[in-house]
């Protein structure tokens, strides 16, 4: 049996992860910022957490390894997405954007990490998105704060790598969950009307639920990211989906391209 520590696992997929954790027999400390809704079960640790509260969220990291002893994985999963051009959205929703997005996982890693040290390794999963590789117009917060963590979690995987601990960020394509309904949208400019961003937002105010018809399974996502624990090394990361597949591949090709090694060689002493 395994301990694992997940947050935002109230919906989506994170709530997939944890009941198939319960349901494989491990113990789940689950949290979110509302825990009523969390599912009843013998094995799962609920606590209330807001993780972009830095006092709460060392709190409950700090109370869960206490109370539970060695917690084997940290799927640091609450996210949420904003929608806008950029100079739609407000101040506030970018703060908002970024801290949940960025600031909050970082947060979160530094927490867990004394712990995960002192019991001689573990393993953090890190929901990220095949947004931290491509952009669309109306993503760019969405997209800086998902770029931003896997480069932060990119540089902590050397560090940590000789305490046995392994870090693997988790690339899901859209996935048939409610991200779409939660949306923060910013309010539309009619400067924008003609332009994607506007299609986009015509869109949303029409009702239409955008990962209705996504090709991205919660279940099988769920069941690939537990899986991904038990492998060893650590996956650095995991493209989920096949629109996820598709469109790192593309945006990655695309980048290679991009490079002039001529131009760059003529730039040395």
């Amino acid at each position: 049996m395994q301990t694992w520590f997940v947050t935002g696992a109230s919906a989506g997929i994170g709530r997939a992860v944890t009941e198939q954790l319960l349901a494989r027999g491990h113990r789940v400390a689950a949290t979110a910022r509302r825990p009523e809704v969390l599912p009843r079960h013998e094995r799962l640790w609920p606590a209330r957490l807001d993780v972009t509260d830095p006092a709460e969220l060392r709190t409950v990291v700090d109370k869960a390894f206490a109370e539970l002893g060695r917690i084997d994985v940290v799927f640091s999963n609450a996210g949420r997405g904003a929608f806008g051009a950029a100079e739609e959205l407000s101040d506030e929703a970018i703060d908002e954007q970024i801290a949940v997005n960025l600031t909050a996982p970082i947060r979160l890693v530094r927490a867990v990490l004394p712990h995960l040290r002192a019991q001689g390794g573990g393993r953090i999963i890190q929901t990220t998105t095949m947004g931290a590789h491509i952009s669309s117009p109306g993503g760019s917060l969405y997209h800086a704060s998902k770029w931003g963590v896997e480069g932060f979690l990119e540089s902590v995987i050397g560090e940590v790598e000789p305490f046995g601990i392994g870090i693997t960020m988790v690339e899901p394509g859209v996935v048939r969950t409610g991200f779409g309904a939660a949306l923060s949208v910013a309010e539309p400019l009619a400067a924008y009307d003609g332009t994607p961003v506007g299609e986009v937002h015509r869109l949303l105010r029409s009702g239409a639920d955008l990962t209705a018809s996504a090709p991205g399974d919660p279940a099988r996502v769920a069941a690939a990211v537990i899986e991904s624990a038990a492998v060893t090394p650590a996956p650095r990361r995991l493209a989920l989906g096949s629109d996820a597949y598709g469109a790192i591949r593309a945006a990655l090709t695309a980048r290679l391209a991009e490079l002039d090694e001529n131009l760059a060689r003529s730039t040395d002493f």
